[in-house]
């Protein structure tokens, strides 16, 4: 009976290693990168959500003429990403180096 529990445990445990995730303390340079310029995008996508939230309308008389303006934010391109990709990553050098 010992034995047949020891092989249902250890069978168990063998199906549940699947749902364990990875752990990697130390990653490399291309995966510091990329999860800078993940954590870029997020934000910068998020700022521009934010103010799509908040776009300004403002109306004016122009002589007898109501002029509408609408302010609409652009939405973010690869260089705003990579703009702030480089401020994550400057960030994150110059605090490891102190």
């Amino acid at each position: 009976m010992t034995q047949e529990f020891t092989k249902t445990f250890t069978d168990a445990a063998d199906k549940m290693k699947q749902f364990v995730p990875q752990v990697s303390f130390n990653k490399n340079g291309y995966e510091i990168r990329a999860q800078m310029l993940e954590m870029a995008q997020t934000q910068v996508w998020q700022d521009y959500h934010a103010k799509w939230g908040a776009f300004t309308t403002s109306v004016t008389k122009d002589g007898n003429e109501v002029v509408t303006k609408v302010e609409m934010p652009t939405a973010p391109g690869v260089e705003q990403v990579l703009e702030a990709a480089e401020k994550f990553y400057a960030f994150v050098n110059t605090n490891a180096k102190k």
